[in-house]
């Protein structure tokens, strides 16, 4: 209860009060109260720890008592140094409580261990290693990676570099050979060291030995064409372990210093800033590891335009007509001509027209020349870079005489176009309706222009002006106009001239229209 004095026994407070002058005098952090309604002193066992009461190393000495006594309304029973229990005031009890300081920003959070950590490569002096970034960074970011290492057997870790790797991959050199290591990484940022990524399995230091394997890119497997001028870069990948030694031959000699060559571990560079004629020839690499080597060979070809052809001559000339011929360029620019470009001239205006192109003939005549005229001849040369820059121009010139040439008309025979008639298209049975007019149809031909007649049951019709007939340019027509029953039966058209004649009939059926009974009665 409140008020009631504690009976005098050492309590951990005692403990604590004894203690606290020997306490060295670091500051802590203020201890509050005890509240008001706290147990009293005697309700502890005698063998609690003192887990309630300030640390006597950590508390200064004249705070100590004060902070470890019960707060009650009344008067304040407790031990002093001394074992005696003097009465203090309840408001002697309480302490001012210091202003809080601004709240701190979180602390920061070191980031994931690196992922998939491997081994890229090793020799029987260095090791390289390497990994993915972390799953989770953070806000912090991420500083750089420490790569640490130590011998199969023993815990004692090795840092590889001096300062932070910036990348995924690192060489850890200066081994010795025959070691069996572990390898770890660790991520670092503001908030410290990531959980380490570790290798799988620990890695036996040595030498891995592989046989030269020559990859030549399959451009390559064909020669390979290029112009004068053009820049050549050309890579070609290699295995072998250790480095293998690397030569370049050119038709079995050493290459020009005009071509530059780069080797690495992996691959060969054969570099030629503007290349040249000369440069064209089978190049062969030799990759040469200890006693085992493997060779390749690249072809190059150089092309240029050709020169131009030799010996045009103007072989012959007659008619409106000229003959030429000539030999082939004696450069053909180191590649095949596929053929010539043939260009005329008129003396008069010195102008050039080709008048064949892609030729691949050493002859050629030139036709349709005007009569009068003056004519020179040139022939270029063409390969599959262009055509020559220059061009062989003949000696001499063709002239295409002026000669009187006296038209006659050819003569043919007269043709006798007489034709007796002869109906192309006949006619045909028809069927009409009494009171709708119907047409009947058909054609013919002959020369000259048969005369044509129509029949009505091999009657001729005349001018009848029931009837109309036509014919225009071989079409014959006879129109019925509103035909009874009585004008059925059998047409006939009958075409006639001077070497002939010819007839066709057709049978015309004219019904009449049965109304049924109802319709009758409402005609009625």
């Amino acid at each position: 209860m409140p008020g009631k004095p504690a009976p005098i026994k050492k309590s951990p407070a005692k403990k604590a009060a004894k203690k606290a002058p020997e306490a060295s005098p670091v500051e802590a952090p203020p201890v509050e109260a005890a509240p008001a309604d706290a147990p009293p002193a005697e309700s502890a066992p005698a063998d609690a720890p003192p887990a309630e009461a300030a640390p006597a190393d950590a508390l200064p000495a004249e705070t100590a008592p004060v902070e470890a006594a019960p707060a009650a309304e009344g008067l304040v029973d407790g031990p002093t140094a001394e074992g005696v229990t003097p009465a203090v005031p309840a408001e002697a009890a309480v302490v001012e409580e210091p202003p809080k300081a601004p709240t701190p920003p979180p602390p920061a959070v070191p980031t994931s261990a690196p992922l998939d950590v491997s081994v890229d490569d090793v020799n029987d002096s260095s090791l390289t290693i390497k990994w993915n970034a972390p799953h989770t960074v953070g806000d912090s970011g991420l500083d750089g990676y420490l790569v640490e290492y130590c011998k199969d057997g023993t815990t004692d870790w090795v840092v590889a570099q001096e300062e932070l790797s910036p990348t995924n991959v690192y060489c850890i050199k200066n081994l010795s050979c025959c070691d069996v290591l572990h390898v770890r990484v660790v991520a670092v940022n503001r908030g410290g060291r990531s959980e380490p990524g570790s290798l799988a399995e620990p890695v036996l230091i040595r030498e891995v030995a592989e046989r030269p394997k020559i990859r030549v890119p399959r451009i390559l497997k064909s020669c390979l064409v290029k112009q004068v001028g053009e820049q050549i870069n050309l890579v070609i990948p290699f295995l072998g372990k250790p480095k293998p030694v690397v030569s370049w031959l050119k038709d079995g000699q050493p290459v020009d210093t005009r071509v530059n060559i780069r080797n690495s571990h992996k691959d060969s560079i054969m570099f030629i800033r503007s290349a040249q004629r000369e440069d064209s020839g089978t190049y062969e690499i030799t990759v040469k590891v200890d006693s085992f080597e493997d060779k390749a060979t690249v072809a190059l070809q150089i092309v240029d335009r050709p020169g131009s052809p030799a010996n045009v001559k103007l072989v012959d000339t007659w008619g409106f007509n000229a003959a030429l011929e000539w030999s082939p360029p004696k450069d053909n620019g180191n590649t095949e001509i596929t053929g010539y470009t043939i260009q005329k001239a008129d003396r008069k205006t010195g102008v050039w027209f080709s008048v064949l192109e892609n030729y691949h003939r050493l002859t050629a005549t030139i036709t349709d020349l005007i009569m009068g005229n003056s004519y020179s001849f040139r022939v270029f040369a063409e390969n599959q870079v262009g055509v020559s820059e220059t061009s062989a121009v003949t000696k001499g010139v063709a002239t295409i005489q002026k000669t009187g040439i006296v038209y006659k008309a050819p003569e043919y025979p007269e043709r006798d176009y007489s034709e007796a008639p002869r109906f192309t298209t006949p006619l045909t049975d028809r069927a009409a309706t009494v009171g709708y007019t119907t047409k009947l149809l058909c054609s013919v031909r002959g020369c000259p222009m048969p005369k044509i007649e129509w029949l009505k049951n091999k009657v001729i019709i005349g001018d009848d002006p029931k009837y109309r007939q036509n014919s225009t340019q071989g079409i014959c027509s006879l129109e019925i106009r509103k035909p009874c029953c009585f004008d059925g039966g059998v047409y006939t058209c009958r075409a006639k001239n001077e070497q002939g004649e010819a007839a066709v009939s057709c049978k015309l059926q004219v019904k009449q229209v049965i109304l049924p009974v109802a319709d009758k009665e409402k005609g009625k």
